[in-house]
Formats: C-alpha cells, sequence, structure tokens
C-alpha cells in the first residue's frame, strides 16, 4: 500500500502565493519522480510540474516562471511554490509518484487524492 497526501491548496485572490505539500509514505522502495497535475471544472487533467530523482524538472508552459517544483527525496515528499496566480490556476491538484514497491518490487503509478485551488476576488 503507497499513500499520498497532499496539503496546502485554498483561496486566494488573483496575484497571490500558494504552496502544495505532498508526502508519499507505505511500501515504497524508491521513487523515480514526483509531480503535480490539476484538473479544472469540465477540462482533462494536465502536467504541471514534475521533478525526476536525480532533479531535472519539466514545467507546463502556462506555469514556467511562477510555479517552482522541488523534493526532499530522503522524506518522500514534493512540493509546488506557486506564484502570481490567476483565475486560470483555479483547478483541483493532485500529487503524483512513479515509484517502485518494496515487497513487491512492482511500478505503480500513484495519485493523491486531491486539493482544490481556488484564485478569486
Amino acid at each position: 500500500q503507497v499513500q499520498l497526501v497532499e496539503s496546502g491548496g485554498g483561496l486566494v485572490q488573483p496575484g497571490g502565493s500558494l504552496r502544495l505539500s505532498c508526502a508519499a509514505s507505505g511500501s515504497i522502495f524508491s521513487i523515480y519522480a514526483m509531480g503535480w497535475y490539476r484538473q479544472a471544472p469540465g477540462k482533462q487533467r494536465e502536467l504541471v510540474a514534475v521533478i525526476s530523482n536525480t532533479g531535472l524538472t519539466t514545467y507546463a508552459d502556462s506555469v514556467k516562471g511562477r510555479f517552482t517544483i522541488s523534493r526532499d527525496s530522503a522524506k518522500n515528499t514534493v512540493s509546488l511554490q506557486m506564484n502570481e496566480l490567476g483565475p486560470e490556476d483555479t483547478a483541483v491538484y493532485y500529487c503524483n509518484a512513479d515509484l517502485m514497491m518494496s515487497m513487491t518490487m512492482r511500478r505503480l503509478n500513484s495519485w493523491g487524492q486531491g486539493t482544490q485551488v481556488t484564485v478569486s476576488s
């Protein structure tokens, strides 16, 4: 069993900032990559940012220069610092981990339950 638990969502005014955090726990041998996705009402889930186990980062064009993803591999956590938020960033944000489970040594793509981010005045 693997669990991803997100925190840090909420309501923020346009131009404001939020920081999302996600902690992975359970039967984890190693994590290859961790990332954040989001899904706005009526839209498909999309990649926001991902960071590999070597620190390589990838961002959606829409968030480049505004969002920063970071990771603490020792603690199996990933964070997303979101600055200059706009209404277009309103969505449910999901944490994701591409990992190998301990005991079974099976590869797993695991998701958190999601956290709501609302940008509104």
